[in-house]
């Protein structure tokens, strides 16, 4: 037995190992200095939040402080995880056609995950300008390189919360399963990049400003496989003079009917050479000949849904569309109600309120913001619900009121309603704001006003 001598010593033991385990405990959970506290206390205001815990047997509260990131900081890591991806594409793409991959292209991914924008634009400019040199095999995997150039340069564009919404916005519309087509630099390059960095269903994305280009259609082809069926070159080849021909006889018609409405589009350059055959050139042609595949595309792949934001209005992709969030579904077989034109014109104008409701923003973010609300108030106004499409004409307007499609779209919509001193006011409004555009506005004038 022990002696109550022995006892009191082994419990005043037991106690003092207990509190220098305890005092050890503090140690560790505490700052270490006071530099460190005053980081951790910031970290609890500005991006933390805090976990509290009650041991039951001693009383003591420990409160476990955990780091919450920033924005700035996911995109970052976004960023820095879809430049290793698209390396390890251009990679495999590279050994697909066995080919090498130059040290300027390592050194621009290099930069890239460095977060070097500077950099990675100087690198980027450099391999751009070898990209048709003889005996260069950069064309064979440049979309990868091209996408990851285009995500860097919207993370720098953007404000990281702004960015983060605007992808979200649009990823978290698409149904499951359906593929994403991207119109613009912001709806394809951020979309893409969140689309393959944050987790969850990974959707089939694309642009339709690429598919007149062989070599993307071949990228599609590499990185998709049988998921996605893409026009053959015999089928592009087929777009190219299907278009040509319309062209031709719209280049005609206003050849031979002088007095009447052109139907040759403003910037759809066309010529004709010595061999008397039509040339095209300019943004405006090759999206004629964009649209025409993206019907292809369609055709070829009749159990896949599609959710689209609009670049250039496609004409063919109006019937059978439907608002879906900030873009719109193709083909859905349904008409559009009342109650979806209502819901498309609301938000919009609720986007517009947040944007202009205070906090940071660009003239990127506006502009963008802007693109898409004019790409549905296009799909309202073709679906004859022109008040609706005043509206996110107007909207459009007046988030980027430098916009010529939005003041274009706008104009027609209400010179079509008969509202003629309406548009001229709106024209005058505009002309006021943007100077510099009187051009712009006389020939709106003369389309759609004529003497008035």
């Amino acid at each position: 037995m022990q002696s109550d001598t022995t006892k009191e010593a082994s419990s005043r033991w037991l106690w003092l190992v207990a509190g220098c385990v305890l005092l050890l405990l503090v140690a560790v959970l505490m700052p270490s200095s006071k530099q460190e506290q005053m980081a951790g206390q910031a970290q609890v205001s500005n991006v933390a939040t805090a976990e509290t815990g009650r041991a039951a047997s001693d009383g003591w509260t420990i409160t476990h402080v955990h780091h919450v990131r920033t924005a700035e900081e996911i995109v970052a890591e976004k960023l820095k995880k879809f430049g290793v991806k698209r390396r390890a594409l251009v990679h495999r793409l590279a050994e697909h056609y066995e080919v090498g991959v130059p040290l300027e292209v390592e050194r621009f991914f290099d930069a890239l995950d460095a977060g070097n924008w500077d950099e990675t634009r100087r690198l980027y400019e450099n391999l751009k300008q070898e990209l048709d040199s003889p005996g260069s095999d950069l064309r064979k995997y440049w979309r990868a390189i091209l996408e990851a150039y285009g995500a860097a340069e919207q993370v720098h564009l953007w404000p990281a919360q702004q960015l983060l919404n605007y992808g979200d916005g649009i990823l978290n519309a698409l149904k499951p399963g359906m593929v994403y087509i991207g119109g613009t630099d912001s709806g394809c390059f951020i979309c893409t990049m969140l689309n393959e960095t944050t987790g969850g269903e990974e959707h089939i994305t694309l642009t339709q400003n690429a598919l007149a280009d062989n070599s993307y259609l071949q990228y599609l082809k590499a990185i998709y496989g049988d998921s996605l069926a893409v026009p053959t070159e015999e089928e592009t080849q087929g777009a190219f003079s299907k278009y040509l021909d319309d062209v031709t006889q719209r280049l005609q018609h206003d050849e031979q009917f002088p007095d009447e409405p052109k139907q040759v589009l403003p910037n759809e350059n066309v010529t004709v050479g010595a061999d008397s055959k039509p040339e095209v050139s300019g943004p405006v042609a090759v999206m004629g000949i964009n649209n025409l595949l993206t019907q292809i595309l369609l055709q070829k792949n009749p159990d896949l849904s599609f959710g689209l934001e609009e670049s250039f209005p496609l004409s063919t992709t109006y019937p059978g569309a439907a608002p879906l969030g900030p873009i719109f579904e193709l083909r859905t077989g349904d008409a559009m109600t009342a109650d979806q034109a209502n819901q498309t014109v609301n938000y919009w104008q609720n986007e517009a309120q947040q944007l202009q409701g205070g906090g940071e923003t660009s003239s990127t973010v506006l502009q963008s913001f802007s693109h898409d609300a004019n790409a549905q108030a296009n799909l309202l106004a073709n679906n004859n619900f022109a008040s609706e499409a005043s509206q996110a004409y107007q909207t459009a307007l007046n988030l980027w009121p430098s916009s010529i499609e939005a003041i274009t779209g706008l104009t027609r919509v209400l010179a079509q309603q008969g509202q003629f001193d309406q548009a001229g006011q709106v024209l005058d409004n505009f002309l006021q704001n943007n100077p510099q555009q009187t051009q712009t506005v006389n020939d709106l004038r003369q389309t759609w006003l004529g003497r008035r």
